[in-house]
């Protein structure tokens, strides 16, 4: 047996015993003197009944009464003495087929009724197990005795809390069989969710399959989410790790390669080989690695600095920036093709300088890799968002190519000189820019053709 079912088990037990124990105390200590209370109550309203009727109506009202409240009652004169009192009174019982052992009035009680006070006398009938219950009062001059027998309630309550003693027993035993039931119903599935929650932790991303129809189903429900949304972020991160020991490799090469000319070409001046090239050629690389790192800096700090989104008025921005360069791609012999479909002005929510650092980084990522002689720029204006599109001819033979244009370093052509090919940074800082902007963006590439595009929600104005 589990915890958790010896626990309820028990729990339930203890409740029952505890509420058999209760019910036998109030059956035993407090069940006869309510059971009194309620007698001398009954009695007490006959009385009342019977001093409101007038004496010459008392032989009538009586029989009645009688029959109906299963009660007997007799009177007699007040003006005669104690004894005599007594002796009519037990002789009217006596005749009514009340037989009393004891019975008597004292000369206080007598005092008492002459005062126009009530009287109650309980006489204990031992032989015959019981007692007799009377209410005295005075009425017209004659004491009105009303009485009824009560039988002794010790042996009733003691037969009575047997008789619940197998009750509650049977009880007992049918309810620890049901909570065993009902427990393992509830233990089983928990202990299949703790397995689940084990596993969980131990990244074995399991699924709990419970259909219980109650709390226990929908905690489990809940519990597969978590365990499908950790298992996405486990490889989430896993990925990020893979992708970040990838940077670090690529930094450490794209860092090493004028590193190693400039040690080399400082060498070559320490040993007089300097053709008058050398000072040139260092400062170059230096330049080189200086761009490179500026680029990292700005990709990093655009990974965690807070962008400043503004309303930006988008066909503005995007005109000023292709003019930039119409001179470039005149000096190129590249064609410049603008599909403009945009209002006169279109608002989005932006940070102006990193969203024209998107479109600078598409047009000249689509300026050095064109396999062509022409660039083609489309905008237009959605239901609810710009769309902007760049594209330009390229060789797409090689699809897992295409997959990582957005890495960090990664060049489609390795073999073009830096001059042309770049650090491979652009695409990375444009992907974290439009992430930030929760903007919908990617590329396709088939049939020699490549184009990048993105969407950014309007301002409604």
């Amino acid at each position: 047996m589990s915890k958790l079912s010896y626990k309820l088990i028990t729990q339930i037990t203890l409740s029952l015993c505890l509420v058999f124990i209760i019910t036998f105390a109030m059956n035993t200590y407090f069940l006869p003197k309510y059971f009194l209370y309620q007698k001398k109550e009954k009695l007490a309203a006959l009385t009342s009944e019977l001093s409101a009727l007038p004496v010459g109506a008392l032989n009538v009202q009586i029989p009645e009464m009688e029959q109906r409240d299963h009660v007997t009652i007799a009177y007699t004169s007040m003006s005669q003495g104690i004894n005599d009192l007594n002796d009519q009174m037990m002789f009217q019982f006596d005749r009514k087929g009340i037989t009393l052992s004891k019975f008597w009035l004292t000369e206080e009680n007598l005092n008492l009724l002459r005062e126009g006070k009530r009287v109650n006398k309980l006489f204990d009938q031992a032989k015959l197990k019981s007692s007799f219950l009377v209410n005295f009062l005075p009425s017209g001059g004659n004491v009105l005795a009303v009485g009824e027998s009560i039988s002794y309630s010790t042996e009733t309550i003691g037969i009575i809390n047997r008789f619940n003693l197998y009750i509650w027993s049977g009880m007992l035993l049918l309810l620890i069989l049901l909570s065993a039931l009902y427990t393992t119903r509830i233990v089983k599935p928990l202990a299949k969710l703790n397995e689940t929650a084990k596993s969980i932790a131990e990244l074995s991303f399991i699924h709990a399959n419970i259909r219980t129809g109650d709390e226990i189903e929908s905690l489990a429900d809940s519990i597969n989410k978590m365990s499908d949304k950790l298992k996405a972020s486990q490889q989430s991160l896993e990925v990020r790790n893979a992708n970040l020991r990838t940077f670090i490799a690529d930094v450490s090469h794209e860092l090493k390669t004028p590193l190693s000319l400039i040690r080399a070409y400082a060498a070559g001046i320490q040993d007089g080989l300097d053709d008058g090239t050398f000072a040139e050629v260092i400062k170059r690389q230096s330049e080189e690695m200086g761009s490179m790192i500026n680029q990292l800096l700005e990709l990093s700090k655009l990974q965690t600095e807070s962008y400043e989104l503004e309303p930006t008025e988008f066909h503005q921005l995007l005109n000023s920036t292709i003019e930039d360069y119409h001179i470039v791609f005149g000096q190129r012999n590249l064609k410049l093709i603008v599909e403009d479909e945009l209002p006169p002005e279109v608002w989005v929510m932006a940070d102006h300088r990193k969203l024209e650092s998107v479109l600078r980084n598409l047009l000249t990522n689509a300026m050095k890799y064109t396999e062509g002689n022409w660039i083609a720029v489309s905008a237009k204006v959605g239901s609810n968002a710009v769309h902007f599109r760049i594209a330009n001819e390229a060789d797409t033979s090689d699809k897992a190519k295409w997959e990582r244009v957005w890495e960090p370093f990664f060049v489609m052509e390795e073999s073009r000189s830096k001059q042309l090919s770049g650090t491979g940074l652009g695409l990375s800082i444009t992907d974290t820019i439009l992430q930030k902007h929760h903007a919908y963006y990617g590329h396709e590439a088939g049939e020699g053709r490549v184009e990048f595009y993105f969407s950014i929600d309007l301002i409604k104005r």
